[in-house]
């Protein structure tokens, strides 16, 4: 019971962190996503009124409410008395919508019309309607010091908030919502088939022999998932929108083909070829693990039958992959409909629910429509998801040791998927050599003078007043902000995930599946959810003021720290699935307290896993968008909002010169990394075959991640 005590502790505080930083954010976004603000209805108006009224003196009442009747104008009498008609339970027996004058004649006659009874429940009625009508903002001053500060809001404003549907109901009210709504499904269904697609041809050619360095192709496919955002989307408009290199300098001006101004890729096809790419690296690292993991001996066996190669590219390659293609599909569906940074650069006109929860936050403060919007994001996704998995979900396959056909494709094969892997790989690269360009070019598509302004805090003088050019966030001083506080992220979250991933592997408390799906939460819901939770969780948690989080550098590194905890957790689980407990149990009985083990026995074990946590949210701390784009404030910024910014207001010096430098921080923490665990693995015993394969440095974090994930 002694040795329980401890683990008990260490699980209960694990537990009420994720609570805290995960579930407590994402339910406060349901609940605000039904809190309606609105005015009152009359009966409610009524009883706020009245309660106002009986703060003051009997006396004084009296006078107050005789002294209002006597002063009321044509227009607040036939209203107060239609609403006192109303609060008596009686029809109104006018047109309340004529003239003033002739429904002051006829609340006249209307009065005269009633019995005795029903007249005085609305001459008592009257002085009280006229009150809560026209004079609550008087009453509401005379009593604010009987008030606190939310009655007297209530009664001052005449609203409060209820809980309804409203919001939920706006997308079908609202006809710009809607065309909204139908937008983000059809550009992400496009984007899910057109990248899915694309992702399985070129996992195909890799775990086929079909392209030439596979390694190499793979390397550059998966680069896009550590880029800035936003990167290939402002490529995109560089080289192809209305002053693009492409469009502009070589098609309009130069062989004069098109009008630039009309022929761009601004509209859905630009935003449909930058999700694409943006969006090829995820759906490929899904697929890649399937295919390899392919027993090529079925397709061989499938051949010797007899079956065509359409055939068995149909009833086995697809069948066996068909799980990775399901989850790249719902994988893709979901970031398209979550996107807004690609929309709002390359849309233009193209109106889309993530826009508009972007608008909401920022424009409009309009927390609650922004929430219900957001779980509406969740509904189509999850409706795609049980459609694919009633289609073919109860099938089976096993597989071998997944090794390739030894048959070669045929030249025709080779030949098409090779052209498709480099047309891709070539994108990529053009992208990045675009952007790297940018970085240094004076004014793209005018000036291609050579300048390093954009890197420095001085910025460039361009000479355009007033064009959006030399932004206060010159240089590259939000870059090292970023550095620091993904840093700290890092530094806090890598330790915390595999402390999470121990206790649910090694101290079992009875609420670790409750743990471990606390810890998933953040991979399958989008990262706006998330960031917006954040607002309405840590603005004024708990109702105290002295907690909130808004505003300061704390709320930025505890979403990135939380937001990508699942990573580590999922490879500290893998690993200690592997690892014998027999050790961690004879560090127990020779008297090792759970800290002891854990920091001494537990944690060198899982270096690898450590490594890859902590350099995974380094690198998503650096790059996140949608996450942590409401969450930054005047003095606390981020360089991945401030390079969406620059996009956005077609400062693209600004924008590639940040990311540039995020690129090259990435790759170097992504390089030194690997060059560590290299070190680690060629100083292992040659004895120890093991330990150097769980040393060995794994093909790139984010694939090393999912691998672990799908484990």
């Amino acid at each position: 019971m002694r040795r329980r005590g401890p683990a008990f502790v260490a699980s209960a505080l694990v537990l009420g962190l994720l609570v805290l930083f995960i579930a407590y954010p994402i339910g406060a976004v349901l609940v605000e996503s039904f809190v309606q603000t609105g005015p009152m209805p009359p009966a409610r108006l009524k009883a706020v009124t009245v309660a106002a009224l009986e703060k003051l003196p009997e006396d004084r009442r009296r006078a107050v409410l005789e002294r209002w009747a006597a002063g009321a104008t044509q227009q607040e009498r036939a209203a107060s008395y239609a609403a006192a008609f109303r609060l008596a339970g009686l029809d109104v027996p006018w047109d309340v919508k004529a003239a003033f004058a002739d429904q002051a004649k006829a609340v006249d006659a209307a009065l005269a019309r009633l019995g005795a009874a029903d007249r005085a429940a609305v001459e008592t009625e009257y002085p009280v309607a006229l009150a809560m009508l026209f004079k609550r903002i008087a009453l509401a001053f005379q009593v604010r010091d009987a008030l606190d500060k939310e009655d007297f809001e209530r009664l001052r404003s005449g609203a409060e908030e209820r809980l309804g549907l409203d919001h939920y109901l706006a997308v079908f009210a609202d006809p710009y919502l809607g065309r909204a709504a139908v937008n983000s499904l059809t550009l992400a269904a496009f984007s899910a088939l057109s990248t899915t697609a694309l992702a399985f041809a070129l996992s195909f050619g890799i775990n086929r022999g079909g392209v030439p360095r596979p390694a190499l192709v793979r390397g550059i496919v998966l680069l896009p998932i550590v880029a800035p955002p936003v990167l290939i989307a402002t490529a995109t408009v560089m080289l192809f929108g209305r002053r693009g290199i492409v469009t502009y300098g070589l098609l309009d001006q130069t062989l004069g083909v098109i009008d630039a101004d009309a022929t761009n890729l601004y509209g859905p096809v630009g935003v449909l070829l930058a999700q694409t790419l943006s969006f090829l690296p995820a759906a490929t690292i899904v697929l890649d693990n399937v295919l390899r993991k392919h027993d090529g001996r079925l397709e061989e066996a499938a051949a010797g039958l007899g079956a065509s190669r359409i055939r068995i590219l149909g009833e086995v390659t697809l069948a066996l992959a068909w799980p990775g293609i399901k989850r790249a599909l719902v994988l893709v569906f979901i970031l398209s409909l979550t996107d807004f940074g690609n929309p709002l650069i390359l849309g233009r006109g193209t109106p889309v629910l993530a826009g508009v929860i972007y608008d909401e936050m920022t424009a409009f403060r309009n927390t609650p429509l922004a929430a219900a919007l957001c779980v509406w994001l969740l509904a189509p996704s999850l409706l795609l998801f049980l459609i694919l998995e009633a289609a073919g979900g109860r099938r089976r396959f096993a597989g071998g040791e997944g090794a390739a056909p030894e048959a070669p494709l045929p030249a025709s094969r080779r030949l098409a998927l090779g052209g498709l892997a480099a047309g891709v790989a070539l994108a990529v690269l053009t992208v990045y050599a675009t952007v790297a360009l940018g970085a240094v070019t004076r004014i793209w598509g005018v000036d291609w003078s050579v300048t390093l302004g954009y890197f420095g805090d001085g910025g460039v003088d361009v000479g355009l007043s007033g064009s959006g050019y030399g932004s206060s966030d010159r240089g590259l001083g939000l870059v090292w902000q970023s550095v620091e506080t993904a840093g700290l992220a890092a530094l806090l979250g890598g330790p915390l995930a595999m402390a999470i991933a121990y206790v649910i592997e090694r101290l079992r408390p009875p609420g670790a599946n409750l743990i471990g799906f606390l810890v998933l939460v953040p991979a399958v819901l989008p990262g706006i959810i998330f960031g917006i939770g954040y607002i309405v969780a840590f603005n004024l948690p708990f109702g105290i003021k002295a907690l909130s989080l808004t505003g300061t550098p704390a709320i930025l590194v505890i979403n990135i720290m939380f937001s990508n905890l699942f990573v580590g957790v999922l490879a500290g689980r893998a690993m200690l699935q592997r690892l014998d407990p027999a050790v961690d149990e004879a560090a127990e009985a020779l008297g090792a307290g759970i800290a002891a083990r854990f920091a001494a026995v537990t944690l060198p074990m899982l270096r690898p896993a450590l490594l890859l946590g902590t350099l995974y949210v380094f690198v998503d701390g650096m790059t996140t968008l949608s996450s942590v784009i409401f969450l930054v404030s005047g003095d606390h910024k981020l360089a991945s909002v401030a390079i969406f910014n620059h996009a956005n207001s077609s400062e693209y010096g600004y924008a590639a010169a940040k990311s540039v430098a995020i690129l090259v921080i990435a790759g170097l923490a992504m390089l030194l990394i690997w060059l560590y665990e290299r070190r680690v693995a060629m100083a292992l015993p040659t004895g120890l075959p093991s330990a150097r394969k769980a040393a060995r440095p794994a093909a790139g974090p984010v694939g090393a991640a999912v691998r672990a994930e799908h484990a």
